[in-house]
Formats: structure tokens, C-alpha cells, sequence
């Protein structure tokens, strides 16, 4: 057994709103056993313990859960290197993240199937944050919206494409005004147990809120970007993304979605339906200077990342600094904001009742932060794989 004592947790209240528990010791292997009273701690024989980290006033808080991230440190989900995953699951750890969706893009499908492929294999990784799975952005979208994504790769949604691999895609991103009458593709994935997303769209009010509400799509990919607005006329995928009960991605690196948007995201959908990734590519981690997404040169100064004709390409945003730049734009402690990173993406893909929070029988998947969202240790399934 391991315990982490002297930190504050972040845990489920009665109504599942998230609260700060003091004087509370989280006792694990490689689930969650016990949580229980410091006194009744100080109780107990030490020796029966294999570890015990104290978290000096910190914030224990469930692991954050990255449902789109391409890549980081110079390796790419479509690399289809071995080597490359395991060093993105190594980093992500480090940012405080326990599970993950290597996220493809738009290529060829023989690339998309390799990526694939390792990705299903990669589930068995144990040395950095666990990989879930993988989430699927192209090659099913609007070439008009297509983003930093190649137009020549652009494919009409086929479920027999990618029936094969319905055990390993979690999330995939459709532009739903490019399928045809009556397909019942999204339906398909729904019962494949795959998660359909709108993004990269050009659908209006109508067949986005349609493909939400009757045929069963339930999030959107990266609010706001690479898609239709909101306009008092023509409201648009956003549109359809607020008057409904769809899971709506948010990239919190005040490039992507202005720090006003955030709020107004936050009033309207809430922590239970909003969900903070990253959506970072290959520069993440690395710095300024020339790195690639798709094929395409891609130049980073600071936070921006953008394309030679200065499209915005992905970003080089982590799930910790998301995690704190939410917090502050939206005026909420970082601890409330741990929620739109954990608990609602497991909702969101259906794995709340193993991840998401720290509750007894569910995962120890944990990571200990301060005030400003810097982390000093993680855990996946109970194993240290990150320690400052």
C-alpha cells in the first residue's frame, strides 16, 4: 500500500460538484482503498505501507485526462514510432495527465490504420500516462474547414473504413453536412462504441443540431475553431454546440478561444459539459522555432503556432498551464477547474466509473499540483511516473 498525507484533496461532494477536503489521507495501490481521516492514519502501522508522500499542503487531485493531443516533444501520433508514444505518455505524466487519446489527423487511410495500429498496441504502455485509446480528427471533414489539416486527404465517411478498428477509436470528428441522405454512419460508431464529434464543419444550426439530438453525436471538436460561428441569424455548429447537451473541447492557450469566449463557454455549458485538452502537436515541450504537423512546416513563437500562410496549426499548450489559464479566465479556484480536465472527459467517452475522480475502487490515478497548477508528482494506476 502507498498513502499521500498533508495535501488537500480534490474529491466528489454530495451533488458530485468537486470540493477540498483538509486533513484527509488517500491510501492506494493500484486502486483507490481508503480515504480516510489524518488522525486515524496516525493510527496505523507504517510499516505496512510501501510508501508515504507527503504533500506539503498541496492540492491532491484525481490524474487530468487529455482526449486530443497529436503530440509533444517532437514526436507525432502519425509518426507511428513506438518510441515516439512512449515519450509522449513520459511527458504528458510530467504535466500532470494519467490518461490520454493519440489523436490522428488527415492522411491517407494506410497511414491512419499504421497509427492506429500502434496505438492499440501502445494501450499496454505502463511507463508514462495510460493510453485509452485513440481519437480520430480526419479524414471525414469540410475541405472549407479543414484547418492545418491536407485537402487531398479529405474522405467521405465510410464505417466500413474503420470498422476494423472500432475497438481502439474512442472519439472520432466528422463534418456532418458531408454525409450523405440517410447514413447511418454516426449511428454505427454509437453502436461501435465510438464517440462522434463535429468538427472541421461547415454544417449549419440545422444539421449540426440534428446530428447531435437524432442521430447521436455527442461532442464538438475544439469549439469555435474550424467551424461555423454563432451569428443571431444563422447560428451554426457553435449554435447547436450551446443549445444542446453535447461535450464541447475548449483549448484554454488564449490563442485558440479568447479569454471573454471562455467565460461566456463556461456560463453556458458549465463545468459538466465543458472539456479542457491541449490539442498540441510535435513543438509542444520543445520551445521556439520550425517543427511540422502533417506534413506542413509550422513555426512557434511563444504560445502561437501557425502555418507559412499563418493558419493556426494545433498548439503547444499543456494540460497544467490549460488547466491554470482556465481558473484564472473564468474567475474560479484552480480546484473547481480540475473537473473540465478528469471527471467530465471520463463522462464523456464513458470511463467514469474507473477514472475521473478520486473515490474508493476507482483508479489511483493522482497528481499533485500547488496553487499555480505545478506539478510535483503523478501516478497512473497507483505507479509513480512522474516525480519533480
Amino acid at each position: 500500500m502507498k498513502a499521500i498525507v498533508n495535501g488537500k484533496l480534490i474529491t466528489p461532494g454530495p451533488n458530485g460538484d468537486f470540493r477540498v477536503e483538509q486533513d484527509k489521507v488517500v491510501i492506494f495501490e493500484d486502486r483507490i482503498l481508503e480515504i480516510i481521516n489524518k488522525a486515524e492514519f496516525d493510527t496505523r502501522d507504517r510499516g505496512s505501507f510501501e510508501e508515504v508522500y507527503y504533500a506539503q499542503g498541496q492540492y491532491v487531485s484525481p490524474g487530468f485526462i487529455n482526449l486530443h493531443i497529436h503530440g509533444c516533444v517532437g514526436s507525432d501520433t502519425m509518426d507511428c514510432r513506438e518510441m515516439g508514444l512512449r515519450r509522449m505518455t513520459v511527458f504528458q505524466a510530467s504535466t500532470g495527465v494519467t490518461s490520454m487519446l493519440p489523436t490522428t489527423m488527415t492522411y491517407d487511410m494506410p497511414k491512419v490504420n499504421a497509427a492506429l495500429n500502434l496505438v492499440r498496441q501502445a494501450t499496454s504502455y505502463r511507463d508514462g500516462a495510460r493510453i485509452l485509446g485513440a481519437n480520430m480528427e480526419g479524414p471525414f471533414i469540410s475541405e472549407s474547414h479543414k484547418g492545418a489539416q491536407k485537402a487531398s486527404h479529405i474522405r467521405k465517411a465510410d464505417f466500413d473504413l474503420i470498422k476494423e478498428y472500432s475497438d481502439v477509436i474512442k472519439l472520432i470528428t466528422i463534418a456532418p453536412e458531408e454525409l450523405p441522405a440517410g447514413s447511418d454512419f454516426i449511428s454505427k460508431c454509437r453502436d461501435a462504441g465510438i464517440r462522434v464529434s463535429l468538427g472541421h464543419t461547415s454544417a449549419d444550426y440545422d444539421c449540426a443540431i440534428n446530428a447531435i439530438n437524432n442521430q447521436g453525436a455527442t461532442h464538438i471538436t475544439h469549439l469555435f475553431n474550424a467551424m461555423t460561428g454563432l451569428h443571431h441569424r444563422n447560428p451554426g455548429v457553435v449554435g447547436a454546440a450551446f443549445d444542446s447537451d453535447a461535450f464541447c473541447e475548449l483549448i484554454t492557450d488564449n490563442i485558440h478561444v479568447s479569454p471573454g469566449a471562455q467565460r461566456i463557454v463556461h456560463k453556458v455549458k458549465g463545468k459538466e459539459r465543458t472539456v479542457l485538452i491541449t490539442d498540441s502537436m510535435r513543438a509542444c515541450g520543445l520551445g521556439d522555432g520550425e517543427s511540422e504537423l502533417g506534413g506542413q512546416k509550422v513555426f512557434v513563437t511563444g504560445q502561437r503556432a501557425v502555418l507559412e500562410d499563418g493558419t493556426i496549426a494545433g498548439s503547444v499548450l499543456t494540460m497544467d498551464k490549460g488547466i491554470y489559464n482556465y481558473a484564472q479566465n473564468i474567475h474560479i479556484p484552480v480546484w473547481q477547474a480540475v473537473e473540465c480536465a478528469t471527471i467530465t472527459p471520463a463522462r464523456s467517452i464513458g470511463v467514469e466509473k474507473a477514472l475521473g475522480s478520486i473515490e474508493v475502487g476507482k483508479m489511483a490515478d493522482l497528481t499533485v499540483f500547488d496553487e499555480n497548477v505545478h506539478i510535483t508528482i503523478t501516478f497512473c494506476a497507483g505507479k509513480e511516473i512522474f516525480l519533480e
